[in-house]
């Protein structure tokens, strides 16, 4: 009878053995490298290989890669065994908050994204143009103006010379249609830019010349290297004055979208939570 017993015994074993083989998952992944109980596998490596890369290149770049999973694997793997449990606790919940926190950003921006009103009208960016002009404290000098660089030996240089100062509609045209002869130009002169861009734009501008660019309806011209630099100073801003509502326009629409952001943030997190409650999805218990 004991006998008997064993033999069912030891083919009770035998059974639960294979059978928790048999139903094991196989894993078919190719390992290329190992730490500890830790494989790095072919498939994590795919995006590293770029189109067009040499064989040098792609042996290097993966081989970077690895050394750094493996150096990341040992430090995890010294700070599990040197850690006190109360710091590894510490850490695992950092890095669950810090999930949850990244789970709930893009659920929340994909819901906005979906509902919110990107339509800003004129009147909307006028009015909190007007009730916020404090805030728009231009720090750097703005002015308005029109250039041409063109050779300083050219025959037509008096005609274009007083097409560009005069600058009627039909002079607007006639230089524009020229305007593939002009080693450089700009002839939007309603546009308000920073000084500091057009010194780096012409470099004919000098120290010394600098403060001419800051005289309104004033016309210059300099010479360098490149040629000669007619240009004309359409208006001027100075430091500390309000910036104009047509430069400050493309702030304002960020600044209205991020508050209508941030207001439908609230709605939804309130509507989630009113949902949840009405579904008994979520309870509080006194």
């Amino acid at each position: 009878m004991k006998f008997k017993t064993n033999i069912l015994y030891l083919l009770l074993v035998c059974f639960l053995f294979v059978s928790c083989n048999f139903f094991k998952e196989t894993d078919d992944r190719k390992a290329i490298a190992k730490v500890n109980d830790t494989y790095l596998y072919e498939e994590d490596i795919l995006d590293l290989i770029k189109e067009g890369m040499s064989t040098q290149d792609s042996t290097m770049v993966v081989s970077n890669f690895i050394n750094r999973w493996a150096t990341e694997q040992l430090l995890v793997s010294g700070a599990k065994r040197n850690l006190t449990e109360a710091k590894q606790e510490s850490f695992n919940k950092y890095a669950l908050e810090y999930k949850n926190e990244l789970y709930s950003k893009a659920y929340l921006e994909a819901l906005v994204a979906k509902n919110i009103d990107t339509v800003i009208t004129s009147n909307e960016i006028e009015a909190y143009y007007n009730e916020n002009k404090q805030i728009f404290r231009l720090n750097e000098d703005l002015i308005k103006l029109r250039y041409i660089n063109l050779e300083e030996n050219r025959l037509d240089l008096r005609d274009l010379e007083q097409k560009f100062k005069r600058f009627n509609q039909e002079d607007k045209r006639e230089l524009d249609s020229v305007s593939i002869q002009f080693k450089s130009f700009s002839l939007k002169d309603s546009v308000w830019i920073k000084v500091d861009q057009v010194v780096d734009k012409i470099p004919a501008i000098t120290t010394e010349n600098k403060n001419e660019l800051l005289k309104k309806s004033n016309f210059i011209q300099l010479k360098d290297s490149l040629g000669l630099y007619l240009v004309h100073i359409n208006d001027v801003l100075l430091r500390n004055n309000t910036a104009p509502l047509e430069y400050v326009k493309p702030t304002i629409e960020k600044i209205v979208i991020n508050k209508r952001k941030l207001e439908l943030i609230r709605e939804l997190e309130k509507d989630i939570i009113k949902d949840a409650i009405k579904n008994k999805k979520f309870e509080i218990y006194n």
